[in-house]
Parts: C-alpha cells; sequence; structure tokens
C-alpha cells in the first residue's frame, strides 16, 4: 500500500513537505488498521507527492500482479480528472480496479485537501 504525499503547489515549490506526509502517513496508518480488521496484513509506505511515481518507486520494491487505486469520488478528484487509472494501465500494464470513497472517509479526506 502506498499513499502518496499530496501536497499543494505552493508548499511543494517552497519544499514544505512536512505536512504532507504527516497526512499520508495517518492515511498508510487508518489504511493498514483498516485491512487488519479484515485479516489482511500488507506493507504499507508514504510515497512521492505524484502518485505515478509514487506507484513506480513502490513497485521497484514490491512487484505487484494487479493495482487497487482508491480515490475520492470523481466530482472531488483532480486524478480522476487527469486520467489517473488510464494513465497507470498504461504505464505499468498491470491490471488496475478503481474504487472510490464514500461516505465518512471521503469527507474527511475532502476536508484534509486530499
Amino acid at each position: 500500500m502506498v499513499a502518496p504525499a499530496l501536497n499543494s503547489r505552493l508548499r511543494y515549490w517552497l519544499s514544505d513537505e512536512d505536512e504532507a506526509r504527516r497526512n499520508a502517513e495517518s492515511r498508510v496508518r487508518n489504511c493498514l488498521a483498516g485491512l487488519a480488521v479484515a485479516g489482511i496484513h500488507p506493507r504499507g509506505v508514504v510515497g512521492d507527492a505524484d502518485p505515478l511515481q509514487a506507484l513506480a518507486d513502490a513497485l521497484r520494491v514490491f512487484p505487484a500482479d494487479e493495482l487497487i487505486i482508491s480515490t475520492q469520488p470523481e466530482h472531488r478528484s483532480h486524478w480522476l480528472a487527469r486520467d489517473l487509472v488510464g494513465r497507470v494501465r498504461a504505464r505499468f500494464g498491470l491490471p488496475a480496479v478503481h474504487i472510490e470513497e464514500t461516505g465518512y472517509q471521503a469527507e474527511v479526506n475532502a476536508a484534509a485537501g486530499f
């Protein structure tokens, strides 16, 4: 599981990534805890701010047979507007399943700027 350290453009250019990394670490912890309840115990890391680069870096360490991409709902996700799922499939040549967050977690992430 990889969570990009998503950041604003201004903070990116100012090299201020501390908050973005803290938020990504929180997403990793929450995701791993939720998966553990279901009996799944993956590894999790914080990745680059660019989801494609974060995924490329993660795949160098842990090859995958399939990718699961979780985003906010389409009306809130600029990554979907930029065709993240299609770009992932084209770049990595792996099956990629897209799921959208729903309910409370999506609202929390939106409030936090994800």
